[in-house]
Protein backbone atom coordinates (compact mmCIF):
# COMPACT_ATOMS: atom_id res chain seq x y z
CA UNK A 1 0.00 0.00 0.00
CA UNK A 2 1.56 3.23 -1.22
CA UNK A 3 1.83 5.91 1.90
CA UNK A 4 -0.47 9.43 1.37
CA UNK A 5 1.86 12.29 1.16
CA UNK A 6 0.37 15.93 1.35
CA UNK A 7 3.11 16.74 -0.92
CA UNK A 8 2.68 16.00 -4.77
CA UNK A 9 5.71 14.65 -6.48
CA UNK A 10 7.11 17.25 -9.50
CA UNK A 11 6.65 15.19 -12.59
CA UNK A 12 7.27 18.06 -15.13
CA UNK A 13 10.51 18.07 -16.92
CA UNK A 14 13.10 20.74 -15.79
CA UNK A 15 12.00 22.16 -19.58
CA UNK A 16 8.78 22.87 -18.45
CA UNK A 17 9.41 25.72 -16.84
CA UNK A 18 5.89 27.65 -16.29
CA UNK A 19 7.10 30.29 -13.87
CA UNK A 20 9.01 31.88 -16.91
CA UNK A 21 5.93 31.67 -19.07
CA UNK A 22 3.67 35.20 -19.55
CA UNK A 23 0.18 34.70 -18.07
CA UNK A 24 -2.42 34.06 -20.98
CA UNK A 25 -4.94 36.10 -21.66
CA UNK A 26 -9.41 34.99 -21.23
CA UNK A 27 -11.31 35.27 -24.66
CA UNK A 28 -8.41 36.73 -27.03
CA UNK A 29 -9.40 34.79 -29.65
CA UNK A 30 -13.36 34.26 -28.74
CA UNK A 31 -14.27 36.94 -31.46
CA UNK A 32 -12.28 35.43 -33.94
CA UNK A 33 -13.62 31.72 -33.00
CA UNK A 34 -17.30 32.80 -33.35
CA UNK A 35 -16.98 34.77 -36.34
CA UNK A 36 -15.64 31.47 -38.20
CA UNK A 37 -16.74 28.48 -36.48
CA UNK A 38 -20.77 27.29 -36.17
CA UNK A 39 -20.68 24.30 -34.09
CA UNK A 40 -24.30 22.23 -33.36
CA UNK A 41 -24.66 19.31 -31.16
CA UNK A 42 -26.45 16.59 -32.81
CA UNK A 43 -28.55 14.11 -30.89
CA UNK A 44 -27.57 10.89 -30.78
CA UNK A 45 -29.99 9.23 -32.86
CA UNK A 46 -29.36 11.85 -35.59
CA UNK A 47 -25.42 12.06 -35.46
CA UNK A 48 -25.93 8.02 -36.38
CA UNK A 49 -28.08 8.39 -39.27
CA UNK A 50 -25.79 11.35 -40.48
CA UNK A 51 -22.58 10.32 -39.44
CA UNK A 52 -19.96 13.00 -41.19
CA UNK A 53 -20.48 16.62 -42.06
CA UNK A 54 -20.73 16.20 -45.65
CA UNK A 55 -23.59 13.73 -44.87
CA UNK A 56 -25.31 16.81 -42.39
CA UNK A 57 -25.02 19.18 -45.19
CA UNK A 58 -25.87 17.19 -48.09
CA UNK A 59 -29.66 16.66 -46.09
CA UNK A 60 -30.15 20.30 -45.13
CA UNK A 61 -29.54 21.56 -48.48
CA UNK A 62 -31.99 19.21 -49.83
CA UNK A 63 -34.60 20.27 -47.42
CA UNK A 64 -33.46 24.16 -48.06
CA UNK A 65 -34.18 22.87 -51.68
CA UNK A 66 -37.65 21.36 -50.85
CA UNK A 67 -38.66 24.46 -48.39
CA UNK A 68 -37.64 26.49 -51.33
CA UNK A 69 -40.05 24.85 -53.42
CA UNK A 70 -42.79 24.76 -51.37
CA UNK A 71 -42.65 28.60 -50.67
CA UNK A 72 -42.83 29.04 -54.35
CA UNK A 73 -46.03 27.17 -54.47
CA UNK A 74 -47.86 28.68 -51.99
CA UNK A 75 -50.39 31.23 -53.50
CA UNK A 76 -49.92 34.86 -51.91
CA UNK A 77 -52.45 36.29 -50.10
CA UNK A 78 -54.58 38.53 -50.70
CA UNK A 79 -54.76 41.91 -47.53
Amino acid sequence: MKKVTDELEDELRPEYDFSKMEAGVRGKYVERYQAGTNLVRLAPDVAHAFPTDESVNEALRSLLQIAQRHQLKKPVEAD
